[in-house]
């Protein structure tokens, strides 16, 4: 199996994606959808925008690599009377099942930006959207203080080294980065765009509750622990993310946890 549907199917990312359907909400409301709008939401997991996004009239394909969770977003569609909202399984970097210029409007957030072949990706969603389409990527950004890119670095120091030429996926909340790919795929300087913001994880319990759900669930996270396990080192990685959770929560009532993470908002314009 290729090693990126491995990690996204292992454990359920639906039970991360719980903590964060009002933000992606609120991100799809953003988004300057048009009824009828043809939307590709790629990386999207069990729809926590691309739901949002066919309720404020696009046309959704939503694609994603791992199976349950393509099979998660079409059943929330089916619960929701959404029939303008559908997800199939598919690779960022290999769209080959997708027509070129297909798309108005591809988003990714925090999907696309996991796939191997960043050059293959950006290449890929600049294909297949249509002439004078954007493309707006939601990326994590590395070594930032907030939440993602914490338990990625916290995750890494008990995981065994990343195979020779791999390519974190944080690079991609580099601009320069984003702008050499893009570039690479045929898009200007000048049609890419960048903004911070800020995407916040809310959960109806402790944040020890929150982090319990990604030890269990999260596919980076349980393999931090596997790792950590081996080496006799659980209960430390198990105290060092409660206490990242417990000092980023943003929540007065102590029973809930609200957690912003800061992102890094990607707009492209592919050339007329």
């Amino acid at each position: 199996m290729n090693p990126n549907q491995a990690l996204w199917e292992k454990g359920d990312f639906t039970r991360i994606a719980q903590s964060m359907r009002e933000s992606g909400e609120a991100l799809a409301r953003s988004l300057g959808i048009t009824r009828g709008m043809k939307l590709l939401d790629l990386g999207c997991g069990d729809g926590t925008t691309a739901l949002p996004e066919a309720k404020l009239g696009a046309d959704v394909l939503g694609v994603d690599i791992a199976r349950n969770l393509v099979e998660a977003g079409n059943r929330r569609a089916r619960e929701q009377s959404l029939t303008s909202c559908r997800f199939q399984e598919g690779d960022a970097s290999d769209l080959r099942d997708l027509a070129d210029g297909s798309f108005d409007l591809v988003v990714s957030i925090f999907g696309a930006m996991f796939a191997p072949k960043p050059f293959d990706v950006a290449k890929e969603m600049v294909r297949v959207t249509r002439s004078g389409g954007r493309i707006v990527m939601g990326n994590w950004i590395p070594n930032d203080p907030t939440l993602v890119a914490q338990i990625l670095k916290i995750s890494a120091a008990y995981s065994p080294p990343p195979p020779e030429g791999f390519v974190s996926p944080m690079t991609w909340g580099i601009e320069s980065n984003v702008v050499e790919r893009f570039g690479a795929a045929g898009v200007p300087r000048q049609q890419i765009s960048f903004v911070r913001e800020a995407y916040t994880f809310e959960h109806p319990g402790p944040p020890a509750e929150l982090v319990d759900a990604f030890r269990r669930y999260y596919g980076p996270t349980m393999n931090a622990f596997e790792a950590a396990e081996k080496q006799g080192r659980a209960a430390e990685l198990l105290a060092e993310l409660e206490q990242l959770f417990a000092a980023q929560n943003r929540s007065t009532t102590p029973s809930r946890t609200s957690i912003p993470a800061t992102f890094l908002r990607v707009t492209v314009v592919k050339p007329a």
